[in-house]
């Protein structure tokens, strides 16, 4: 496990509490690229810089969004902080308006930038989770 316990993940759909919650997260999303989007699936990353407490990351994933079968480009920024060599917490940050016009079609490009849809894709995110992890345990 690279995440501590009581590390914590932020993105702009999820924000996320504890190594479980984080690890169930990545597994959630593994699944959904096996299992309907391998095809289009690639990831590129560049401009690591680390210390003994920080790191930092570019990458950009290609992929095909699991609930529309929209093929996505997402590029994303990220910033780590490190405990006893294990991740602390982790945010991920990327332009949501951009990322949803590709991934939700038509209401991303006329909602994406308001916090009505932020909040939607937010909340079906985190019911998402809950029903990957009932269904795991």
């Amino acid at each position: 496990a690279c995440y501590a316990a009581n590390a914590e993940f932020q993105d702009e759909v999820f924000t996320l509490h504890g190594r479980d919650e984080i690890a169930a997260m990545w597994n959630m999303l593994c699944e959904a690229t096996r299992s309907k989007g391998m095809d289009a699936w690639s990831l590129d990353y560049g401009d690591v810089a680390a210390d003994a407490s920080t790191a930092g990351a570019h990458w950009e994933a290609h992929y095909r969004f699991s609930a529309t079968g929209r093929l996505v480009h997402n590029r994303i920024d990220a910033r780590f902080t490190f405990c006893d060599g294990l991740i602390a917490s982790h945010r991920d940050r990327f332009d949501f308006w951009a990322w949803s016009r590709q991934a939700l079609g038509a209401p991303g490009w006329l909602l994406g930038w308001t916090p009505l849809l932020r909040r939607k894709v937010a909340a079906r995110a985190a019911s998402n989770l809950a029903a990957f992890r009932s269904h795991a345990a």
